[in-house]
């Protein structure tokens, strides 16, 4: 906790460094929210430098994974907000690349080699599996917190029943398509190599203290480390395209 003065150590103030880092923004964007309004800070001392309150930061990247859900549960097209939002594949390379320098700075290597490497993956069949075929809005929503520890990622495309019907015509459900992505070699020859490397997600998640929920249309499911088994259940709620939140 952070001692700055007695108001800060009742509200537990965090410098806007280091509000910055726990929410993935830069401390110029944080800056122009507070100009803004989306996210007032504290001013103290004599310079008046900016303070946020610690619960109000875990309140705002908490959101980060019901504004996703929300949004790839939307009846009619929407861009997310700019901070969250990967138009096109390079934008999302450049965002994965911050992700995995910001990772690094608390974690081992070898962890945020595999976190980056899963979230990677997920985005990338987005614009793979969606190329000249994406039914409303283009690019993938992502985002990310040190503080508590996840990577949520989701996109509005066709979703993984309609990309694999085309190697797999006879699966007939979101959940019988989500645990073919998950379970089986559905092929290894080009352009057809689609759900392939969901397989490879899952066996990092399950080989390491991680922990992986991923939706598409209304089947969903649960990974965590030690899982051998793919249990694919009825979610509650429809995902337009894929939904997955990584936990580490």
């Amino acid at each position: 906790m952070y001692r700055y003065d007695e108001q800060s150590t009742r509200q537990k103030l965090i410098p806007i460094s280091k509000a910055a880092e726990l929410i993935g923004i830069s401390i110029s964007t944080l800056r122009r929210w507070d100009k803004s309004g989306q996210l007032k800070s504290i001013r103290s001392g004599p310079r008046g430098r900016r303070f946020y309150n610690l619960l109000d930061i875990e309140q705002l990247t908490q959101d980060q994974r019901n504004l996703a859900k929300k949004w790839a549960e939307l009846s009619q097209s929407a861009e997310p907000g700019a901070e969250e939002y990967c138009r096109t594949r390079d934008v999302f390379q450049a965002r994965l690349e911050k992700l995995q320098s910001t990772l690094s700075q608390e974690w081992p290597i070898a962890t945020v080699s595999l976190v980056t490497a899963i979230a990677g993956e997920i985005g990338n069949n987005s614009f793979d599996h969606n190329l000249g075929n994406w039914p409303d809005v283009t690019g993938v929503f992502f985002s990310y917190s040190m503080r508590n520890k996840f990577v949520v990622l989701a996109d509005r495309g066709q979703g993984i029943l309609a990309t694999l019907k085309r190697v797999k015509p006879n699966l007939s459900s979101p959940q019988e398509a989500l645990k073919a992505a998950f379970t089986e070699k559905i092929s290894g020859r080009l352009p057809e190599a689609r759900g392939n490397g969901l397989k490879f997600v899952r066996q990092v998640v399950t080989g390491n203290p991680f922990t992986l929920y991923f939706q598409t249309g209304d089947a969903g499911l649960n990974l965590k480390q030690y899982d051998k088994d793919v249990v694919v259940k009825r979610a509650n709620s429809y995902i337009r395209g894929c939904f997955a939140i990584i936990s580490f």
